[in-house]
């Protein structure tokens, strides 16, 4: 192992956030390129980690590779972490159909391998067509993550999300006792996966219940932004027809309701506070900021969420960098002085609006 990266050597300068990471398959990646970027560009020190799913397996990569070697090192871990995603795929039938290759479309919706995969999982569950609970990725997690890195890692606090299948709780895993099992766990799709007990607890895909959670942010962080990497769009015009649009909707609506729910508790805070109602010195106030590219990931569907090709991979890495290098042009000065999300305007019905 690497000797530990200093924290300390950094610049005073530098604007401490938490990071909220979402869940959302292989458009995971899109968020791995906004972390490559914020590294590479050095201006925000995060000081806390929560992610779901896809979020969780970035927050592990950047802290695994934080700890042994700084920033530089957690580019390199993200890179390598999601090249073994792509090297474990490489054989599968679940790919794209010639012509959505010939076209240029990141679908699977005309792949005959997803196809086939979708039928098996809507006529058996995951204890009857995988009694052997085989699962790739958690071979992939458990060779490219170094654990005991990623629970020493003292300088960013991380927290990981996951749903208690009996209670309908979210249960979240702090980075100080994290395990692979508790990672897998907050990736774990019902329909694909058998659950992962934890504890003699079950638990399924943190997306349903925290995706990703905010709250440990306000008691066991001392930053006061919050920068969200969205993945799941929250709007999308028009009424779904096929059985597919309509169940990817339904999906897209769950896997954000957690997260609005907590947006509305931090906007209704901040009332209380401009009202008088609430002391600003006992309860602080949070300022939210969200980096998200809904023109380019809206479109893309949900089977692209299975897409695991390097080609695809870094296409939305490429976009997660681009979307951040032009977020932080436009909003760093705002960081540690105001949020860059008008809540109010969003829980009104006018939509997400970013303010400035």
């Amino acid at each position: 192992m690497n000797a530990r990266f200093e924290p300390e050597r950094l610049s005073n300068s530098r604007k401490r956030v938490n990071l909220a990471l979402q869940g959302g398959g292989a458009h995971g990646a899109f968020t791995w390129g906004v972390l490559d970027k914020i590294l590479e560009d050095g201006r925000l020190d995060i000081a806390a980690i929560s992610g779901a799913s896809a979020g969780a397996m970035n927050a592990v990569a950047l802290a695994d590779g934080y700890f042994a070697g700084g920033p530089d090192r957690a580019r390199e871990k993200l890179e390598s972490f999601w090249r073994a995603i792509s090297d474990a795929a490489r054989f599968s039938p679940v790919r794209r159909d010639v012509l959505d290759i010939v076209m240029g479309s990141w679908s699977l919706d005309r792949s005959f391998g997803h196809q086939a995969f979708l039928t098996m999982t809507r006529l058996f569950s995951p204890y009857q067509f995988n009694p052997l609970d085989m699962n790739p990725l958690r071979d992939v997690l458990e060779a490219s993550i170094d654990f005991e890195c990623v629970r020493q890692c003292e300088g960013i606090r991380l927290f990981v999300s996951a749903t208690n299948v009996e209670t309908g709780r979210v249960k979240v895993f702090d980075g100080r006792s994290l395990t692979a099992d508790m990672v897998m766990a907050s990736a774990c799709l019902p329909l694909l996966f058998r659950a992962v007990t934890i504890d003699g607890a079950p638990y399924w895909d943190g997306g349903y219940m925290g995706n990703p959670a905010l709250f440990p942010f306000h008691t066991e962080s001392d930053a006061a932004d919050i920068l969200v990497v969205q993945i799941n769009p929250v709007e999308r015009r028009g009424v779904p027809m096929s059985v597919a649009e309509i169940q990817n909707r339904l999906n897209e609506i769950s896997f954000n309701a957690s997260l609005l729910k907590e947006l509305r508790a931090i906007d209704f805070v901040a009332r209380l506070i401009d009202e008088g109602k609430l002391e600003e010195a006992r309860y602080r106030r949070e300022r939210v900021h969200i980096i998200e590219n809904q023109a380019a990931l809206a479109p893309l569907g949900a089977s692209s969420k299975l897409n695991a090709e390097w080609s695809f991979l870094t296409h939305l890495r490429d976009v997660g960098r681009q979307t951040a290098a032009e977020w932080l042009d436009r909003h760093f000065d705002e960081v540690g002085v105001r949020g860059t999300v008008d809540l109010r305007a969003m829980f009104q019905g006018i939509g997400p609006q970013h303010q400035g």
